[in-house]
C-alpha cells in the first residue's frame, strides 16, 4: 500500500501526542514474571496498561485526539458518536474537558455500567438499536438533523492518530519489543501501531485478534475483501462489529502480519490470567491480545512481545460469570 494511500501519517500521530500531552499521562508498560511463566515458550510479555487512563480505556486517547482536532465552529455545534461503551466514554471525557456538547448513541444491549459512566461525564445518551452498527446509523442521522460533527470510533483520521500514540509510548518505554499483539474491533489500534512502525522504520510484526463471536473483519482479511455479518455474539463488546471500515481495511490488508480469532472460553481464561498475574481489572476486549498470544506462542518463542490491555470497563455480571468459570 503506497504511503499516499495510508489513512494517516506519522506526523499525524506526533501532532496528536502533543495535543494529548496536557490531558493524559503516559500509561505504564510492565513485565510480570508470573505472566511470562503462564505464556511460556521463552516469551517476555510487556503489558501496556491502557486501563489506567481516565476512562479506564485506550479510547480516552481517541476522544481527546478527535475533539482537540475540531475547528472552533465544530466545537461550538458539538459532536455525536456511537459506541458499545469505551468510545463514548472517551468522547464524553473530552467534551467535559473542553466544554463541547457530546451526544452518544448506544445500543439497547450496551453495558449499563458504561452507559452510566458516559452520562457521568456529562454526555447526552441516546439508546437505539440492538447492536453497535444500528447505533452508528442513528448517530449519522443525528449528525445531519442537529448539525453535529460525527466522530466515528474508527472511520476518523484523528481517532486513528490518537490510537497511534499507544505504540509510540510503548517503543519509547521498551525499544526491545519485536512483536505486537492487539485486539481489533474496528482497527484503530492496529492501524495506529503500523503507522508508527512505518514512521520509525521498525520492522516489527503486528498481529490482530478478534472474538470468534464477532469475526467479520478477521474473515474479511482472510477473504481479502469486505464482508458483512447480520449479528454478533461475544462478551468482548468492544469488538462487536458487523462490518469492515473504509479507513482501516486496506491498511489492515497491507500491514498486518496475521489475524486470528479466539473463543469466548479463551477470552474468559485470559481475563482470569491477567487478573491473577497483574492484579489489574481487565475487560474481555482488553484480554483478547493475551488469548491471541497463547495461539502464537510457538511462532513468537523467545521474543519480546507487547500486548495492549485496552480497557477495564467490565460489568459486574460478566465479571462474576468469568470468575466463577461459567464462561
Amino acid at each position: 500500500m503506497a504511503d499516499d494511500a495510508w489513512p494517516i501519517t506519522f506526523d499525524d500521530v506526533l501532532a496528536a501526542r502533543e495535543r494529548l500531552r496536557p490531558h493524559l499521562v503516559v500509561t505504564p508498560l510492565r513485565n510480570y514474571a508470573a505472566l511470562d511463566s503462564r505464556v511460556a515458550s521463552g516469551i517476555r510479555v510487556w503489558v501496556k496498561h491502557e486501563n489506567h487512563n481516565p476512562t479506564n480505556a485506550f479510547k480516552a486517547r481517541n476522544g481527546l485526539a478527535a475533539v482537540t482536532a475540531l475547528t472552533p465552529g465544530e466545537r461550538q455545534r458539538g459532536v455525536v458518536g456511537a459506541t458499545a461503551g469505551n468510545h463514548g466514554l472517551g468522547l464524553a471525557n473530552a467534551g467535559r474537558i473542553f466544554g463541547v456538547r457530546v451526544v452518544i448513541c448506544v445500543p439497547t444491549t450496551a453495558n449499563p455500567e458504561k452507559v452510566e459512566a458516559i452520562r457521568g461525564f456529562g454526555a447526552e445518551v441516546v439508546e437505539y438499536g440492538q447492536d453497535y452498527s444500528e447505533a452508528v446509523a442513528r448517530a449519522a442521522e443525528l449528525a445531519k438533523e442537529q448539525s453535529l460533527t460525527l466522530v466515528h470510533s474508527t472511520d476518523c483520521p484523528a481517532v486513528l492518530a490518537g490510537a497511534g500514540t499507544i505504540t509510540l509510548e510503548m517503543l519509547e518505554q521498551q525499544p526491545a519489543l519485536d512483536a505486537l499483539v492487539v485486539s481489533l474491533g474496528g482497527g484503530s489500534q492496529a492501524v495506529g501501531a503500523m503507522t508508527v512502525l512505518r514512521g520509525l522504520g521498525r520492522k516489527i510484526p503486528v498481529y490482530a485478534v478478534q472474538a470468534r463471536g464477532a469475526p467479520v473483519i478477521h474473515d474479511s482479511f482472510h477473504a481479502r475483501r469486505p464482508l458483512a455479518a447480520t449479528s454478533v455474539n461475544t462478551i468482548a463488546d468492544g469488538l462487536a462489529t458487523r462490518t469492515t471500515y473504509a479507513l482501516t481495511f486496506d491498511a489492515l490488508l497491507a500491514g498486518l502480519e496475521d489475524f486470528l480469532v479466539v473463543s469466548e472460553a479463551e477470552i474468559a481464561e485470559a481475563v482470569r490470567t491477567l487478573i491473577a498475574t497483574t492484579h489489574n481489572l481487565v475487560e474481555p476486549s482488553g484480554a483478547v491480545p493475551l488469548a491471541g498470544l497463547l495461539h502464537l506462542r510457538d511462532r513468537l518463542a523467545g521474543r519480546t512481545v507487547g500486548i495492549v490491555v485496552s480497557g477495564a470497563n467490565i460489568d459486574q455480571a460478566v465479571l462474576r460469570r468469568i470468575l466463577t468459570g461459567e464462561i
